[in-house]
């Protein structure tokens, strides 16, 4: 990014702002760190605050059980604030308080929700008018602080809304994905938690040449069958060879929850980024709220507790309350 490129507008007179950013699910279960969507429900919400005093501080996370640092630089909402103050060479002081409205570690992007609103919140009161793209490469600094990777399948369909693919990271090339008109999610979300860095260290650094054709054949045809309104292509195109298979083993009963939904008429379901949460995609809303109650019912079987949402693809993604 060039700074002398960025096109800025007088300073705005605001001082506070208050966001709102979705929760995505990521991969969509061929697209390992490419694809991902945002979701209506559930999500975060962010209030930021200009300040005289220069520096970056967290006032007050809620929501989190006490679970999340007040550390500005290990916050992914502080590192992502941090990140994009860096670049323009700003000293601005900013107040943070977060309330966490979605569960940590359940694969439903928490962590970029949160940064995800802000850098567009800082954005938005400092009238800096960075592109969309611009504001995913400050947010995938918040994922690099939660997990070690600064991957942008969640921060992207956060900021853009809708389907993202992220085409290349080096350079950065986010491409929105039309999205079918009837398309709805529903996601699971067992109470369980599981980390997305110990989610990615027990993926092998290898594939087989033959899995990989496999993959590349999925992705291709989940994109066609979006661009196209092909819900059949879709459907068959929602097969992960490479990821799904080793991480299922973290969630329990996944094989009877994905089989409850496929059953019920569900296009596909897969894991929503590292788990444990399970997603399936559904052609119409009546479908998809038969598909949540019965992962549900079948998850029921496990003795655990679970939560269930149901929600047309959300394309605002982070709003400003």
């Amino acid at each position: 990014m060039n700074i002398n490129s960025i096109q800025k507008k007088p300073r705005s007179r605001l001082h506070s702002i208050k966001i709102f950013a979705p929760a995505t699910v990521a991969n969509v279960s061929c697209g390992f760190d490419i694809l991902g969507f945002a979701v209506d429900a559930p999500g975060d919400e962010v209030i930021l605050r200009l300040t005289d005093t220069p520096g970056v501080k967290i006032l007050e996370i809620t929501g989190d059980n006490g679970k999340l640092p007040l550390q500005a630089a290990k916050n992914t909402v502080g590192a992502s604030i941090i990140s994009m103050l860096k670049f323009l060479g700003s000293n601005q002081g900013v107040e943070i308080i977060l309330h966490k409205k979605m569960p940590l570690g359940s694969g439903l992007g928490s962590s970029a929700a949160s940064s995800a609103a802000g850098a567009v919140g800082l954005n938005h009161l400092l009238n800096t008018q960075l592109t969309k793209q611009q504001l995913v490469t400050f947010a995938m600094e918040g994922e690099r602080v939660a997990c070690g990777t600064a991957h942008a399948d969640n921060v992207a369909p956060a900021i853009f809304g809708g389907f993202t693919l992220v085409r290349s990271y080096n350079p950065l090339d986010i491409i929105p994905i039309h999205t079918p008109p009837e398309l709805y999610c529903s996601i699971i979300h067992p109470n369980i938690e599981v980390s997305t860095k110990a989610a990615r260290e027990i993926l092998s650094p290898s594939v087989k040449l033959a899995d990989a054709v496999v993959q590349w054949g999925n992705v291709a045809g989940l994109i066609a069958g979006l661009m196209s309104n092909n819900y059949e292509l879709i459907s068959r195109s929602m097969q992960d060879v490479i990821i799904e298979p080793v991480r299922q083993q973290l969630i329990p009963g996944f094989s009877m929850i994905k089989q409850a939904a496929l059953s019920n008429g569900a296009l596909g379901a897969g894991i929503s980024g590292s788990g444990p949460s399970i997603f399936a995609l559904s052609r119409n809303i009546k479908t998809a709220e038969i598909v949540a109650q019965a992962m549900q019912h079948a998850y029921n079987q496990t003795h655990l507790n679970s939560e269930i949402y149901v929600s047309k693809i959300n394309h605002n993604g982070v709003t400003i309350l």
